[in-house]
């Protein structure tokens, strides 16, 4: 299994890039998501997951971990295949996506090309629970820019040494007390004074 990928982008495009290792060129598929963080550097890293089909194999790349771990997810609901997935989080960032689940907004879905009503069903039927787990028992949904701001926050004071899950809840409480517009920087000031308490 092929982890990630480290080279020289010898081209890029919003659907796939080709990344030159040694001498052999990779051809690497990706969302506009990764596509938009590529910036103009001529040498990148990409976490990748391998797809092995009888007549083909494929890379897909990530620029973060969050995306690839949400495109294996996607990829364990019936129906949903690596094209689905990869088209999905071209038109849907990361956070958005777990945000529709979470909410069971299927609207959010059908945005997507190739994604209708029935698939959009069967993603939040599947992965709710998932999410559910991984964000904390009873997490409220916030939209997708508040969710940006509590994964940063999140991020920032578990790298302080504050245990995530006591962190989870810290940062829950504070956006309920004092829903935003607020700094990522408010927010682990305010969190900070919760979990000295």
């Amino acid at each position: 299994m092929i982890t990630h990928l480290r080279g020289k982008l010898s081209y890029r495009c919003p659907a796939y890039v080709v990344l030159e290792i040694g001498g052999v060129g990779y051809q690497v598929f990706i969302s506009m998501y990764t596509y938009s963080r590529l910036g103009d550097n001529p040498e990148v890293m990409l976490l990748t997951h391998q797809v092995i089909k009888e007549d083909s194999h494929m890379l897909y790349g990530f620029s973060e971990e969050k995306e690839r771990s949400l495109f294996r997810q996607l990829l364990s609901v019936n129906g949903v295949g690596p094209t689905t997935a990869q088209l999905l989080l071209s038109s849907i960032s990361p956070d958005e996506v777990r945000a529709a689940i979470l909410g069971e907004q299927e609207e959010v879905f059908r945005r997507a090309r190739g994604v209708g009503s029935k698939t959009a069903k069967r993603i939040i039927l599947d992965l709710k629970d998932k999410m559910v787990k991984e964000s904390g028992e009873g997490m409220t949904v916030l939209p997708p820019a508040h969710n940006t701001m509590r994964e940063e926050a999140l991020s920032a004071l578990v790298a302080l040494g504050f245990p995530r899950a006591g962190v989870q809840k810290a940062v829950h409480h504070v956006l309920q007390e004092s829903p935003p517009p607020m700094q990522v920087e408010d927010l682990i000031r305010r969190t900070l004074k919760v979990l000295s308490s």
